[in-house]
This record gives C-alpha cells, structure tokens and sequence, in this order.
C-alpha cells in the first residue's frame, strides 16, 4: 500500500509542478528521471545500508564534536546563566551557530570550500541538464547560506534573465544553511537531517526544471565567483557576527511567532471550538497523507507542516516532541525530513532582499515570483518526503 501512496504522491508532486509550468513543452524527461531514480538510490544508501549508517554516524559526529568546541566558547561567556542540567534554548541549540560559522568562513577563505563547491556544482551540471551557475548555487547555497551565496555570483546577478534568476532563488529556498544544521541536529535525527540536505539538492532541480524550463546557452554558462579581499581577521570577524545575526534573528523569530500562533490559536478556540493549528492540520491533512503518513496521524502532521510553512521550520521542530507518543516511527521521519528546508513565507523576503542588495532591479524581478518560489521549494520538500516514504 505504502508504494501505490507513493506513487499517487509522486505523481501530485510532478503534476502540480506542471500545471505552473512556464513552458511545458521544453521540459526534458530524461534528466528527471535520472535524478529521481539517484533520490531513491541515495536515500536507500543512506537510510537502509551499512554504509550510509557510518556516514551519517560520521557526520553527526562531526557535528556534536563542533557543538562541544561551540560549548566552550558559550560557556565561558554566558556560565552560571542557566540552571545546572537545564537546556535553555538560545544558548545550547542557537548560539553554537555562531563557532560553526566562524568555521565555514575559514573554509571559505582558505579556498577549501570553493573548490569543493565548483568540483560538485560542475558533477552536477552533467546530471541535471542545467547551466553550471545554477549546479554551483544549489551547492553553495547549502554551504554558504541563501543570501550570502548570491554575494559569489553577484557579477552575473545582474545579467541574468528572469528563468534563471528563478532557479538560483529557487535553489536557496530548498535547502538549508550549513551553519544550522547542528542546531537541526539537536531537534531531529542525524539521519534525516543528512538525507533531506542531500535529497532537497535534486529535488530542487527536477521541480525547477518542470516550473521554469529552459536550455542555456553554451556560450552564456560561464561561472564567474567573486572572492571578497579581505585579510584573515576582517574575514573571521565577520563570519562570527553574521553567525550571531542569525542566533538572533532565528531567537526574535521564535519568540514572535511562538507568540503570536499562542494568542491565535486561543481566538480561534474561544470563537470556533479549534485551535488555528488544528485547523491547518485539517487543511494539510491530505498533502501528509499523499507523502505517505497514516490518514490516523495526517491532521497532525498537517499541522506541524502548516506551522513551518506559515512560520519557520525551528518553530516548527519545536512542535515535534509533543506528537512523539502520537506518531510512528515511520511519520516521524517522513515529517521530518519535511520540515528541512527554508521553504517558508519569510524566505521570500530574505532573498528578494538579498538580491536587492546587489541589484534593485533584479530584486524586484524575485520579489515578483516570491509565491512561486514559495510554492516549488514546498513541492521540493514534499517529494523529499515522498521517496523518503517508500525507504522507511
């Protein structure tokens, strides 16, 4: 049963992602194919096979062994603010964001990082049938971070036509940032956090290629990345303050709209007998059910989705501990590997912003297609879901 869900939702996915489709006729089916056909390969790999067990074990290492560096650091500045054994939020799941940034910006700058990010983005361009800015973006979104990385390509943003401009936001609103994946790695399993990055890649351009078909033209696919010069220090110091714009920004976010969903769902409560959320869960309901969730457990996990979509995925994961007794095994996991991604309705600002920033008139052009985005990064999310669905 769990297959022919599968395929219903598979096929709702790629449909909807059609019936938006600026040029149907132009989609080419092959390099779909090849790159679902890698999503249930890879997600096999790492869900059910030894050696995706020793690489995920390996990556979550990697990551508890950052956060416990991150540990000193915070420790030193805010020990004795909390209670002995207690977890405070900010400084336990946000603050270490601050180290790993810091982190990124040595690789960065020691060209570790760009090189890692061109060799995958070009492996990529064969596969996908896409330009190589469009391969390098998607990899170094997940890298760098969905504003930063339009700074890299900022002497191309502005000679791009509006289909490809398209999909490098689309790219940044798909994945996640590599600076808070180890906050992700407190709230969810090591195992779908790593097999949704990896998984929100290719879908991330199989959902692109349907909306926003196009070819590129040999002569214009020329990747030109801009390196800021800056000395070691300048660098670091700034990659720390922007690891602690984000601690506070996601810290503000929460608080809002932690707020905000409590004083909503209480009106609506008091004025129509259901939570606001609760509703949304009835709304969601069926999109869970066709990512293969139990339809027992499908209001439920509509409404953490729903809640992520509306707010933000921290807001979101947060919500998770209360369903534990509530779902299975098999919904935790689809839900999930849902909830990684930056596909919510404050991304579209952020990236109209950022690519506002570098130029107005291209930030208006992706403040122009904001729902769009909005809707294809939720597709890309869902069909993660979907395949992950038929592995668990």
């Amino acid at each position: 049963m769990k297959y022919l869900i599968a395929l219903l939702g598979l096929a709702v996915v790629l449909g909807l992602a059609f019936l938006v489709s600026s040029n149907r006729k132009q989609v080419k089916l092959k390099p779909l194919a090849v790159m679902l056909a890698l999503q249930l390969i890879l997600g096999f790999v790492l869900l059910n096979t030894s050696f995706g067990y020793i690489v995920i074990k390996a990556v979550a290492k990697v990551f508890e062994k950052l956060l416990e560096y991150a540990a000193i650091g915070i420790n030193f500045v805010f020990g004795g603010l909390a209670n002995e054994g207690a977890h405070v939020f900010f400084i336990n799941v946000l603050l270490p964001i601050v180290f790993i940034s810091a982190l990124i910006g040595i690789l960065q700058f020691t060209k570790v990082l760009p090189v890692i990010m061109r060799g995958i983005g070009f492996v990529l361009s064969k596969i996908n049938g896409m330009g190589q800015l469009e391969s390098y973006n998607a990899v170094a979104s997940a890298a760098i971070g969905q504003s930063e990385v339009f700074i890299t390509v900022k002497k191309q943003i502005d000679r791009l036509p509006a289909n490809r401009l398209y999909t490098l936001c689309a790219s940044a609103m798909s994945t996640v940032s590599m600076s808070i994946v180890g906050a992700y790695m407190t709230m969810v399993e090591p195992k779908y956090v790593v097999t949704a990055i990896v998984l929100n890649l290719f879908g991330g351009f199989i959902i692109a290629s349907i909306i926003n078909p196009y070819t590129v033209d040999p002569k214009e696919d020329i990747l030109e990345i801009i390196e800021e010069k800056q000395t070691f220090f300048e660098m670091l110091g700034e990659y720390i303050m922007d690891g602690f714009k984000v601690a506070i920004i996601v810290g503000a976010m929460l608080i809002g709209y932690n707020a905000l969903i409590g004083m909503i769902n209480d009106l609506f409560d008091m004025t129509l007998g259901i939570s606001f959320q609760d509703l949304l869960g009835y709304i969601f309901s069926p999109i869970a059910f066709i990512m293969g969730v139990p339809w027992a457990e499908a209001v439920s996990a509509g409404s953490i989705m729903a809640t992520k979509l509306i707010t933000n995925e921290f807001v979101a994961m947060l919500s998770l501990p209360e369903y534990k007794g509530e779902f299975s095994e098999r919904t935790l996991g689809i839900v999930s590997v849902f909830l990684i991604s930056f596909a919510n309705f404050s991304s579209i600002g952020i990236i109209a912003g950022a690519v506002k920033g570098l130029s107005d008139r291209q930030g208006s052009v992706a403040a122009s297609f904001g729902l769009k985005l909005l809707y294809g990064a939720t597709l890309v999310s869902i069909l993660t879901a979907v395949i992950v669905s038929v592995l668990i």
